[in-house]
């Protein structure tokens, strides 16, 4: 009972890397901690858009640069289909070629393979909470490249594009936060707009890592 208990509460994950001794690594790593169940394995972005389909993941570990169908290509894919888990990148590069467009693509999170393991399996937690993870590095970096001298200073938020930025910080969806606000989709995408224009940002996890870097998000 208890351990069926456990099981149900598990987060579940499917591991994406062409690498199979990082795959065996990697499920060993989470099969031993409690709280992780490993539904699948997948060895590049092709694989893992249709395991993601038939398993279900609450998270993808992905990697990027894999022959055969690359992470980026396979996140873009996840996200035009609206699937439910969410992307951790987990990769060696960290370069702007490799972070940008993944977290352009919709990835929840971008960490690098030297995390320490108790790193990592706070960044599961925290992706699997709808949450935006950023390893320090990759933080920086983006920081830096949604900067330039012609974005708007310290032009303030409003108390509803605030409320909004506070809510995808934890992944919400349009919907979910049109809900949560009792307004439509229409408006959330305005004040996104808004927001986005003020931070001098493009995407919601820019404006994530840029809220959190001027302490608009504590």
């Amino acid at each position: 009972m208890t351990d069926d208990a456990t099981a149900h509460k598990a987060i579940t994950l499917l591991i994406v890397d062409d690498h199979p001794v990082v795959r065996d690594g990697l499920r060993g790593m989470f099969e031993s901690a409690p709280g992780f169940r490993v539904l699948g394995e997948a060895s590049n972005g092709i694989e893992a858009v249709e395991r993601a389909a038939a398993l279900d993941p609450d998270v993808i570990l992905m990697d990027l640069r894999m022959p055969g169908g690359g992470g980026v290509e396979a996140i873009a894919r996840l996200t035009r289909r609206s699937a439910r888990a969410k992307v951790l990148v987990l990769t060696t590069y960290d370069t702007d070629s490799d972070t940008l467009p993944a977290i352009e693509a919709g990835a929840t999170g971008y960490l690098l393979k030297d995390a320490p393991r108790d790193e990592l399996f706070t960044a599961v937690r925290a992706a699997a909470e709808g949450r935006t993870v950023l390893s320090p590095a990759v933080a920086s970096r983006l920081v830096s490249a949604v900067r330039s001298p012609q974005a708007p200073g310290n032009e303030p938020l409003s108390a509803r594009e605030r409320e909004v930025l506070a809510l995808v910080a934890k992944g919400t969806s349009n919907r979910e936060i049109a809900r949560v606000l009792f307004i439509s989709e229409a408006t959330v995408k305005t004040h996104l707009t808004h927001l986005y224009a003020k931070l001098g940002v493009k995407d919601r996890a820019a404006a994530v890592a840029v809220a959190y870097d001027r302490g608009i998000l504590g």
